[in-house]
């Protein structure tokens, strides 16, 4: 990536679910004449629309966007590969333009991208299987246990409601005989280009409705037969999260309709409000923006770009 100057600039858009990070993406890849990268690590997956909000070619409004439908959920892609596959591709797109946009709430892949990912060790696929069935059957709480003796240190960090990261460090551990935090790296990874980050949010109560909104709007557009079209796959880590988890627990009879739409819509807020945590960790990174204060994100990316 040598060739990348700091001439060049990737403008992230990050923010919660709902909160209009697309519209706005469009209009500024409009504005800069530009193209748009996907941060939305189930946005990759063709067979994964409905339930993940994938922006139609209506609302992509001609605009070039990269990593959507770029996958199957037959095959395992994760935050590594991406980080490689960005950067490769950021080197084609620099040649062109002195703007890019990246955008999505996966927080995991935007840092990928942006700092460098830690480089983990080969993980057993059968430990994988293990232990996400054993969180199914008996809850996360004896594998929270198990990760404080293997990994105090992780365990002191972790997101302890987070299924996906529990058994994420409790694979890697168990697969390599050490910590998962003693593959974790502290220091960045210089990028070749400059990088202009901006934070999305609206007020609570806005963005909540919102979010009801658009889980109303998933039902109308078919939710239910996505998942059950999805349902062989239910043990990819991609679908054990918010909006097909909950169907698939329907499925399986643990709960009536009426309240798997409750704990879809409960479940979204609280997923909101994780990804909101993990931008602001750092208060100083991401400048925050309402998405209709317009004049001011482009004025604040212009004089960026300037200076």
């Amino acid at each position: 990536m040598a060739s990348i100057t700091k001439k060049k600039h990737l403008v992230v858009v990050v923010g919660p679910t709902a909160v209009g990070k697309t519209d706005l993406c469009v209009q500024l890849a409009k504005h800069y004449q530009t193209d748009i990268i996907s941060a939305d690590s189930r946005q990759f997956f063709r067979e994964m629309s409905v339930g993940t909000a994938k922006p139609t070619p209506e609302e992509q409004q001609g605009i070039k966007h990269y990593f959507i439908d770029s996958h199957s959920i037959t095959e395992e892609y994760n935050a590594g590969a991406y980080e490689a596959d960005v950067l490769q591709l950021l080197e084609e797109l620099f040649r062109e333009k002195d703007v890019v946009l990246m955008t999505g709430g996966s927080g995991l892949y935007v840092r990928a991208v942006l700092e460098g990912m830690d480089e983990m060790p080969e993980v057993d696929p059968t430990i994988r299987e293990e232990l996400t069935k054993q969180c199914e059957t008996e809850g996360i709480q004896p594998l929270l246990e198990k990760l404080e003796k293997l990994d105090p240190l992780y365990f002191a960090q972790v997101d302890k409601a987070n299924t996906q990261r529990v058994v994420r460090a409790l694979e890697v551990c168990l697969s390599s005989g050490h910590p998962y935090s003693s593959y974790r790296r502290s220091e960045k990874q210089e990028r070749p280009f400059n990088i202009i980050k901006i934070g999305l949010n609206r007020d609570r109560a806005e963005l909540y409705s919102r979010i009801d909104q658009r889980m109303d709007l998933m039902l109308q557009q078919g939710l239910l037969d996505e998942v059950k079209g999805l349902y062989p796959y239910r043990e990819h880590n991609a679908l054990q999260t918010v909006g097909y988890k909950e169907i698939f627990d329907y499925l399986e009879g643990k709960y009536d309709w009426v309240e798997a739409v409750r704990l879809l819509k409960r479940n979204s807020r609280r997923y909101a409000k994780r990804q909101l945590t993990w931008f602001t960790k750092h208060p100083d990174e991401y400048t925050w923006f309402y998405p209709q204060q317009w004049e001011e994100i482009v004025g604040y990316i212009d004089e960026q770009i300037s200076g």
